[in-house]
């Protein structure tokens, strides 16, 4: 029998994110309490959105309503990497990059958990900016799934091409 498999990846989806953008977008322009703070949302190139307003407060609600949105979306805020808010001009703003993909030493980190913690017999590859894991037994990948979501990594995880 062959070995069954899952990619580990942390990936952004760029749909759900700029719907988000765009019901916070929405939001702001009609709410009282940002009327005449001149705050917008947008995007910055493919991976960076910024948020401007009057003042830091009110840049930092327009984060906390795109958060939200990002929430009841069922996207992880460990995607977003915002700075904190910065003066410009007569304005403040707040540069959000957007992180994907898993780097080599957080792959390392959730290979070798994989390795101590995890079933026998069940192996874990790094390839590229993703983790293939196999083993002969579903039942050890089901409880690799649960070992890795236990985990507080900096990054969001998800689990693709389930075979």
């Amino acid at each position: 029998m062959a070995d069954s498999s899952f990619d580990i990846v942390s990936k952004i989806d760029r749909q759900e994110v700029d719907n988000a953008l765009s019901q916070t977008a929405r939001e702001v322009a009609t709410r009282f309490d940002f009327k005449g703070t001149g705050a917008t949302i947008e995007w910055q190139g493919e991976q960076a959105i910024e948020i401007t307003a009057s003042a830091d407060d009110r840049a930092s609600a327009v984060l906390d309503v795109f958060k939200e949105k990002l929430v009841k979306r069922n996207q992880s805020l460990k995607i977003l990497d915002a700075s904190e808010p910065r003066p410009s001009g007569q304005q403040s703003k707040i540069g959000i990059a957007l992180k994907e993909g898993i780097s080599s030493e957080d792959a390392k980190k959730v290979s070798k958990l994989i390795r101590d913690e995890g079933p026998k017999g069940v192996k874990a590859q790094i390839q590229g900016d993703e983790l293939r894991v196999s083993s002969k037994k579903r039942d050890d990948l089901q409880a690799v799934q649960q070992l890795v979501k236990s985990q507080d990594y900096d990054f969001a995880v998800q689990f693709t091409n389930y075979r």
